[in-house]
């Protein structure tokens, strides 16, 4: 059973890890262009005009400025749970941030939006990941 739970953490942090990382990766256009399959923006002014649409209450600018924070968050998020360093803390952010996220798509783009998306679902798999008691194959590992 413990070995099976030290494989379910890590396939835990990695997919979530990777999860941030690939999006991060469409906004800037490196796995596409616009329109092309499986390409959500393709490039960064596709990225920042949906999230105006998270944030129809904000202009261009500060939803400009919110894409580039929460897009560093994800860059930070993505490496630390890769690695499993600072993994709680991480998680935890991972969490809120995929949180914030779910709950703006539901109320500005659609009730079915987050689910589709499993945005629910990813933000549900940070905070159980946070509950872990000890990391194992990461540096967090190696520093306790």
């Amino acid at each position: 059973m413990k070995i099976r739970c030290e494989i379910a953490q890590l396939f835990l942090r990695l997919s979530l890890g990777i999860g941030f990382l690939l999006p991060v990766l469409d906004r800037f256009g490196l796995l596409g262009q616009p329109g092309e399959k499986g390409i959500n923006w393709g490039k960064w002014e596709n990225f920042v005009g949906y999230t105006n649409v998270l944030l129809p209450y904000v202009n261009a600018a500060v939803a400009n400025f919110m894409g580039a924070a929460a897009t560093a968050a994800e860059i930070i998020f993505a490496i630390a749970l890769i690695i499993g360093f600072k993994t709680r803390l991480a998680s935890l952010g991972s969490f809120l941030l995929t949180l914030i996220f779910a709950l703006s798509m539901f109320f500005f783009v659609g009730k079915n939006a987050p689910f589709a998306s499993s945005v629910f679902t990813v933000s549900a798999a940070s905070l159980l990941l946070s509950c872990v008691p000890v990391y194992k194959w990461g540096i967090d590992d190696s520093i306790t």
